[in-house]
């Protein structure tokens, strides 16, 4: 009798056992275990920011309630000290995946290390951080400045060109000029052989509107306002450009990234000649379901890409691949295509439910663009 109670108590141990470890989680998501239960905390360099809030996070956050996880956010509002304060708080509430869009990528590095000791996972999200433990998810960044040159290449082919870079602290600046560059933009001071000559070129601190406002107004000042076409690396720092352009009657292209409803506007409008679209709804929805897959087990270089993304904006691959940073390092990552954006192909964010076509289509003449037909 004693024996057969504890066999049973035995196998009951089994199941409880068995209920308790981790099961394969299947499915395009990639390998590992169960996720359920698990809190991925997501640390935002400055939440402010129109893109954030409106695609990325609710992505993130559908992807992660789908597989049974919890999600945490902190805003650091654009101040370094506090992102390292807020990543050891999203730690302590029981975060075991970290999404994290650096302020400052090398300002970041104790904080990421401080995470990993601890066991914590750690998504490099939109931005490199220089860590070979970290899984680095974003769009091509490269290729999003060789869209935003081949852009205005096709409209300028030779001129005077400015070029407003991003913060110095984000590599995604380097990034994106270094496709400029592959595309036949010269360096400061030089000319291509068809005749494009960059003549200012400068960081602006945090992306800012202001900041590169005050930039383009240097650019128009040191050349007598003889600029002919302007490769701003984002959306935002493409409104000051266009500000300052517009206070001195200049209507000559402008590039950006991101989307931005009032950068889409100004495409229909024609004051802006391409914003160079990364779907954050594709991005959010792969990082949250990656954080899972991280929460499941899954090593790094076994996560997979969701395989519902939209054509346009999937990686080459759904499979983890290395990529070597500029710092030297190894980090799995996946990379997904971005999508130039002009007048011909403004109706896609529309049809994408990126924006309205009211929003899109504001003051701009009927049939002006195919968008505002």
């Amino acid at each position: 009798m004693i024996t057969r109670r504890l066999a049973v108590v035995v196998a009951g141990a089994m199941v409880v056992l068995s209920a308790c470890s981790s099961t394969p989680s299947g499915g395009a998501g990639g390998s590992g275990g169960t996720a359920t239960g698990c809190t991925v905390g997501v640390s935002w360099n400055n939440y402010s920011q129109e893109r954030w809030k409106k695609a990325d996070e609710p992505a993130m956050q559908k992807a992660i309630a789908a597989k049974g996880g919890k999600y945490i956010r902190a805003d650091a509002n654009d101040k370094a000290e506090q992102q390292t304060t807020d990543i050891a708080n999203l730690i302590n509430q029981g975060a075991k995946v970290l999404i994290v869009l650096a302020k400052d990528s090398e300002a970041i590095k104790p904080a990421i290390a401080d995470a990993t000791s601890k066991g914590v996972k750690i998504i490099a999200y939109d931005r490199l951080i220089e860590d070979a433990t970290t899984f680095y998810i974003t769009f091509d960044n490269k290729k999003v400045g060789t869209l935003m040159a081949q852009t205005l290449i096709g409209l300028v082919p030779k001129g005077n060109y400015a070029i407003i870079l991003g913060a110095a602290t984000d590599p995604n600046s380097a990034f994106l000029r270094s496709g400029m560059t592959e595309a036949g933009i010269p360096k400061l001071n030089e000319t291509s052989p068809a005749g494009i000559k960059v003549v200012f070129e400068k960081n602006t601190d945090n992306w800012d509107t202001t900041n590169a406002k005050n930039n383009m107004e240097a650019a128009l000042n040191a050349n007598g306002n003889n600029i002919q076409a302007v490769l701003s690396e984002n959306d935002s720092m493409a409104t000051g450009v266009v500000q300052a352009l517009t206070a001195v009657g200049l209507k000559i292209p402008v590039t950006g990234q991101d989307g931005d409803t009032a950068a889409l506007n100004r495409v229909a409008l024609g004051t802006q000649a391409v914003s160079v679209w990364k779907n954050a709804f594709a991005l959010g929805e792969t990082a949250g379901d990656v954080a899972m897959q991280l929460c499941g087990g899954a090593a790094l270089k076994d996560v997979k890409a969701p395989g519902d993304l939209p054509k346009a904006a999937a990686p080459a691959s759904l499979n983890a691949t290395a990529f070597t940073t500029p710092g030297g390092n190894s980090v799995q990552s996946i990379i997904l295509t971005p999508t130039a954006i002009t007048k011909d192909n403004l109706k896609d964010t529309i049809d994408a439910g990126w924006v309205t076509k009211d929003a899109v289509c504001a003051g701009v003449a009927a049939g002006s663009t195919p968008a505002c037909s």
